[in-house]
């Protein structure tokens, strides 16, 4: 005869596993349901490059800073004319050199603004930076024959990359990408994150800012204009207006922050290389929106010296790239102008 309770004993212990298989099925679902309910945390980093300031936030289960350090070292290794064991440096000394991957894709891009804006945007333009005192040199006021003779010596058309190497018509040539470097830098930045999955992210060097998707508010990434004020100490944070920037690039260029005055006058960083003076012309901040931040560094340095005339004819050029100008008439008021593709992307 059948053992009736050895059999139900039996038939217990399969409904009991049967539960508990259902109910470690139940609670392993519950836990991917309250995970996908958690939002990725949104990290933040911060610190110095290029001799600048750098912040960086960025949607990711895990800290990247260790690896977007390792990019910007590699950015500074190629282009820091401040590190004298870059590539830029070493050209700059006339030193043996082969240009790595980065310096050669820069040079490039810094040559074909510099052809487009017919030499408004020069790396070239160093020793010209160096004689009004800005960069590396605090040197005394330069005189008319002083200016003559860099200008005669400085030109984009006189440097060119030959089998590997930079060429220079003459040695005392030196180049300066601090105009590009920043932007640059941020779309390196920007490339890493991509790399490693990240969607959401805002990179900004020194005011030079790669966007992607949305924000730690769930809203398009905003980014301030700042009211052109002279503020040489970068204690005016008051704000012009709001630009919704996202899966774009932005670089601003302007001459409130970065100047100095001399027998009562007042001297620009931003060089003309054709007159080799500080410009004088009506914008007084410039800002960019572009594909790669590189590019939107470049141009809006390129439209502080060309003025506002000149930047409207290389934008109909190039409707690819839009921009915000904050310029002032003859009587010292200010105004603003901006590309029409631009209108949306103002917040009101």
């Amino acid at each position: 005869m059948p053992n009736n309770h050895t059999s139900g004993n039996d038939r217990g212990k399969r409904r009991m596993a049967w539960r508990l298989a259902v109910l470690a099925v139940l609670v392993v679902g519950i836990m991917l349901i309250v995970r996908n309910q958690t939002p990725t945390p949104y990290m933040h980093n911060s610190g110095v490059v290029f001799g600048t300031v750098y912040n960086i936030t960025y949607q990711c289960d895990s800290d990247l800073h260790a690896g977007i350090r390792a990019q910007l070292q590699r950015v500074d290794a190629s282009l820091s004319a401040f590190n004298e064991k870059s590539t830029i440096s070493a050209v700059n000394r006339n030193a043996p050199h082969k240009p790595d991957a980065m310096f050669t894709e820069v040079f490039n891009m810094a040559q074909d603004v510099a052809r487009e804006t017919g030499g408004a945007f020069d790396i070239t333009v160093a020793p010209l930076v160096n004689a009004w005192g800005f960069g590396f040199k605090k040197g005394t006021f330069p005189t008319a024959h002083t200016i003559d003779s860099l200008r005669r010596l400085i030109g984009y058309g006189k440097v060119k990359m030959v089998e590997g190497r930079v060429v220079k018509a003459d040695p005392r040539l030196m180049l300066d990408c601090s105009a590009i470097a920043k932007g640059y830098g941020s779309d390196v930045v920007a490339g890493y994150l991509r790399s490693r999955g990240v969607e959401n992210f805002m990179v900004e060097i020194g005011g030079e800012i790669v966007t992607s998707g949305i924000s730690e508010r769930r809203v398009p990434w905003r980014i301030g204009v700042t009211k052109p004020t002279d503020d040489s100490l970068s204690t005016n944070e008051e704000i012009q207006t709001i630009i919704n920037v996202t899966d774009k690039a932005m670089a601003t260029s302007g001459n409130y922050r970065n100047f100095y005055y001399k027998n009562g006058r007042k001297y620009a960083h931003t060089i003309d290389p054709h007159t080799g003076y500080p410009v004088q012309h009506n914008i007084l901040s410039s800002t960019v929106l572009a594909d790669k931040c590189a590019i939107a560094d470049a141009y809006a340095t390129a439209f502080m010296v060309m003025g506002l005339d000149g930047a409207k004819q290389i934008l109909e050029k190039h409707p690819e790239l839009m921009a915000y100008f904050i310029w002032a008439d003859a009587e010292g008021n200010n105004h603003v102008w901006y590309s029409p593709s631009m209108r949306d992307k103002i917040h009101k």
